[in-house]
Parts: structure tokens; sequence; C-alpha cells
């Protein structure tokens, strides 16, 4: 694979980080995002403890992360997939591109979430 074709691969790839309140709840958004192909893979981290402002009080709480790695073009489909499966009332979803990486895990990443 050339530097520019890896390049493009590598440009089509994001991260997409959400945060829940349980273990149970950041499973089960992971395996419904693989299942619908809207995420290659999806990694579960926590519990993390969270400290953040809401309704103008600083708050704590303990709290599970759930790393999406996904195409550029499936981005909208997980934002919405998230939201409508997430029980916060403003969930975190934050995406990053991928500015390197090996040519066959982002190939692998576009083959697992093509819509064919």
């Amino acid at each position: 694979m050339t530097n520019e074709a890896q390049a493009r691969n590598t440009a089509q790839a994001l991260t997409v980080l959400t945060t829940t309140d349980a273990a149970a709840k950041a499973e089960a958004l992971a395996r419904s995002a693989v299942e619908a192909r809207l995420a290659a893979c999806a990694q579960i981290n926590g519990p993390v403890t969270s400290v953040y402002r809401w309704q103008g009080a600083v708050e704590t709480a303990e709290e599970w992360q759930v790393l999406f790695k996904t195409a550029d073009d499936r981005y909208e489909a997980l934002e919405a997939h998230i939201r409508r499966h997430h029980d916060y009332e403003t969930p975190e979803i934050i995406a990053a591109p991928v500015v390197r990486g090996s040519a066959g895990y982002l190939e692998w990443i576009a083959a697992e979430t093509d819509r064919a």
C-alpha cells in the first residue's frame, strides 16, 4: 500500500468515546453497535471516576468508558445509535480521527463497518 493510500484509509478511521454509569449498559452499547456494523469493535474501560459540572453543581460519578473504532462515513449512524440507546440526557459522544495506524487494522475497520 502506498503512503497516499494509507493516508486515505487513515483519514477515514475514527475513535468515538462515550461513557455510561454501569458495566452492563456499556457492554450493551458496545455489542449493539458492533452487531449493527456501526463500529468494528468497542473497548470498555472502567470503572473510571468522572468529575464534571452538571446543572450548576460539580459532580463526581463512577462511569465506564466505551471506545468505538469506526469509519468516518458511519459516524452519524453511530452517534444516532448511541443517543437512541443511552439513558443520559446529554451523553458524552466525542469523535477523534485516527491520524496513523497499521494498514491492515484500518482496512479491517473499513471492512467490518461496510454496509454491504
